[in-house]
Order: C-alpha cells, then structure tokens, then sequence
C-alpha cells in the first residue's frame, strides 16, 4: 500500500495564513463595503412631503436644515405673514411723474391704499428684550412699496417703551432713505450703571414730524390734548397748517376687532380715509407686539400728505399697541398708552 506523504506547506502559503490571523494586540480587520448587502431604495414619493424644494436632501448631511422663523410660523399660523421669510416683490416705479413730487414718493401717486406689516422678531419673544421695529409697507397687490425701520437706543427701548424717542428711516427697493420720521421722547430716561429711571411727561402732547427728503419737512402730525374718551390727531403741512385730523374709536370698544381711526376734512365734515389697525387673532395680539394696519386715502391727494398719514400711521402704532416686550417679565413702563 503506498503511503500518503503530507504535503508540507511552503514559506510562502504560512505567511498567507498568518496575514488573515490578528495578532492579541491587533484589532480585526474592519468589514468593507463588499461584505454586505447593498440597503433597498427608498421610495421617494411616500416621503415628498417632508423633503425641501426639489424633492431632494440636501447632500451634505443627508438631514433638513431647521429654520426656527419656519418652525415658529408652523406652531401659530396666525403670525406666518410677519414672521416667515417670504420672497419679496418690488412696485416697479410709476411711468408718469409729477414735477414737484420728492424723490421716492412717486410711488404714492397712483395708490389709494396701503398695507403695513411688521415684522415680528423671534429674540423678542423668547428673550422679553424689546428690539427696534422693522415694517414692510406693500400695496393692495402685495408689492412692497418701502421698508421701514426704526433707530432708538436700548435705554429708551427698554426703559419708555411706547413713549421712547426714536426715528425711523423709510427706504425704498434701492435702499434709498425717502421719508424720514423723528419722534420726540414723551418721558425722562436716565441710565447709568445698573439704574435706570423713565418719568413720564404726560402734559406733553405726542408729535412726530415728517420729512422728504430726509432734511426737508413736509409735515407734522399732533395729537389733541383735548381728546380724552376719543384719541384725537391734526395732519399738518410744512407751514403747521392742518390739513387734515384723525379720530380715533372710544376707549377700550374695539376689543377683539379691528381699531379704525378716521381721517376727517380739517373742518370735520367729511371723511376723507381711514388707518386701521388690524385684529391680529388672539395668539399673536397676547405673545407679540407686531401689528397690521391698513391706510387708505384719496388717490389724487397730495403726495406729501400721503406721506404724512404713514407718518401717522406709526405714532398710532406706538402710542397704543407698542405693548413693552419686558412687561410681563417683570419690567416697569411708566408712559401711559391704550388698547382699544
């Protein structure tokens, strides 16, 4: 019987062998890709309602970037048209131009109404720090017209709420300054240190004067210290002629509905427009201060008074639905303002 003879193995097969063997101090080799299966496809369609525009992730993490302004919008509908990022549309400029219009207010000529909205600002509410007002002002077809924003100090801000002093600075789609608005303090700030102290000046009607260009002032609007159940305004040229008046609604009846302030003829005999503030709904009138108002006025009236009545459209704002953003967070406002 012939004997079997083991082979013996070569040098070359034990050191393959022994490459294939970790050592005690030496981790197992890791698995490729080639070791598993590849996952099944996802189907896309049962998932396009939660992708972003174009039905795709993004590449980079595979997961949606979170936008807290969309995120916000989505938990209270009621503020989605101040607080989420909309793409913004210009009014292209009018063809014909009055001759002694100031630049920028040639966008009045052919508008009977106007829409403000103000931005609602996320630190705001989930600080309590009041921050500057910013305002979009867009016509009835939603083309933005201007851009509106505020320039105070924090001391005032924070310490005279509504009553602060402050300008505001109303910009067209070039960023151009064409209206500009200076609002005198109706209270004493004085910060220092860790003090700070706001005495109210209540004898002190509130005023806010109207330039354009900025420089050039074309009006003046001034409340009546005589209105006392109805909040009463005079709209003044250059010359401090009044031109117009506004009356407001009876204190405290225009709760859960709209605030109309009509805009009378100077001899009160006729009603000539009309600035509303707008019901909010009850989720953002209690958790914000941004506010909606419409402005109407007839369309072949003077530019320049057009102007004015936006003018007086933001001392309404302030002196009655600027509600202090630290009120309710153990802050102290001393000015003295209304809710209708």
């Amino acid at each position: 019987m012939a004997e079997v003879s083991a082979v013996q193995p070569t040098d070359q097969s034990k050191a393959a062998e022994m490459a294939h063997i970790p050592s005690a101090d030496q981790p197992p080799p890791y698995p490729t890709a080639a070791t598993f299966p590849s996952p099944p496809q996802q189907n896309v369609s049962s998932v396009a309602g939660n992708l972003p525009p174009g039905g795709q992730y993004p590449s980079s993490g595979g997961a949606v970037p979170y936008n807290p302004l969309t995120a916000a919008a989505a938990m209270f509908p009621q503020l989605a048209s101040n607080i989420a990022p909309q793409e913004v549309t210009w009014m292209p400029l009018p063809a014909e131009i009055p001759p002694a219009c100031p630049p920028g207010l040639e966008y009045l000529v052919q508008i009977d109404q106007i829409l403000v909205h103000q931005q609602i600002e996320l630190f705001e509410i989930i600080s309590g720090y009041e921050t500057e007002n910013k305002y979009r002002i867009r016509n009835t077809l939603g083309q933005q017209v201007y851009f509106a924003s505020e320039r105070s100090t924090p001391c005032q801000r924070q310490c005279c709420g509504p009553g602060r002093e402050f300008s505001m600075s109303i910009t067209d789609n070039t960023q151009r300054e064409v209206i500009h608005l200076e609002r005198p303090s109706r209270c004493y700030c004085n910060c220092s240190g860790l003090t700070c102290y706001c005495c109210c000046s209540c004898c002190a009607p509130h005023e806010i004067e109207v330039q354009s260009p900025p420089g050039t002032v074309i009006g003046y609007v001034r409340q009546d210290p005589l209105g006392i159940l109805n909040p009463w305004f005079s709209i003044e040229n250059a010359e401090g002629d009044c031109v117009m008046k506004i009356k407001g609604p009876t204190l405290g009846c225009s709760c859960y509905s709209d605030a109309n302030f009509d805009v009378l003829s100077a001899d009160d005999s006729h009603s000539v427009g009309r600035i509303s503030k707008q019901w909010g709904g009850l989720a953002k009138e209690i958790f914000t201060d941004a506010d909606n108002f419409g402005i109407q006025f007839p369309i072949d009236l003077d530019v320049k008074m057009k102007a004015v009545m936006i003018g007086a459209c933001f001392l309404i704002d302030f002196m009655f639905f600027e509600t202090p953003a630290n009120q309710g967070a153990g802050g102290h406002h001393h000015d003295h303002h209304h809710r209708f």
